[in-house]
């Protein structure tokens, strides 16, 4: 399955729709990029609100930290019941699924704002 069709469009409204996530970042302000597979993209984050999504590739991107892994990894992680292993990015790097490089600070001082963004793609397991 490819990203494009695992991706929700509505990501960014999906995000920003939830008050509370919202309310949890709004001191945040980053830019980060999501590889799956070899497809890039760019999520900017102003003020706790998905902002904008960016489809790649890049010349000279600027982004504070990255999150890669193969698309059928990223597949499993928005499948609407991720089996063990596939549920969390820190299970995914854990198990050598996913890499993070860049400055780690944003991602981790926000850990469950961006667990929720990324899960955010998500369908829920009680729709068709």
């Amino acid at each position: 399955m490819e990203f494009d069709q695992t991706l929700r469009l509505d990501w960014p409204e999906r995000v920003n729709a939830r008050d509370r996530l919202v309310w949890r970042g709004r001191h945040l302000t980053t830019t980060f990029l999501l590889q799956v597979g070899d497809q890039a993209y760019l999520a900017h984050i102003a003020d706790g609100r998905l902002a904008s999504v960016r489809t790649g590739p890049f010349v000279l991107a600027d982004w504070a930290f990255a999150l890669r892994a193969p698309a059928q990894v990223w597949s499993q992680f928005w499948s609407p019941l991720p089996p063990p292993g596939f549920h969390d990015i820190m299970a995914m790097l854990k198990l050598g699924h996913l890499t993070i490089e860049g400055n780690l600070y944003p991602l981790m001082s926000n850990l469950l704002y961006f667990k929720d963004v990324l899960a955010a793609v998500r369908q829920d397991a009680t729709q068709p």
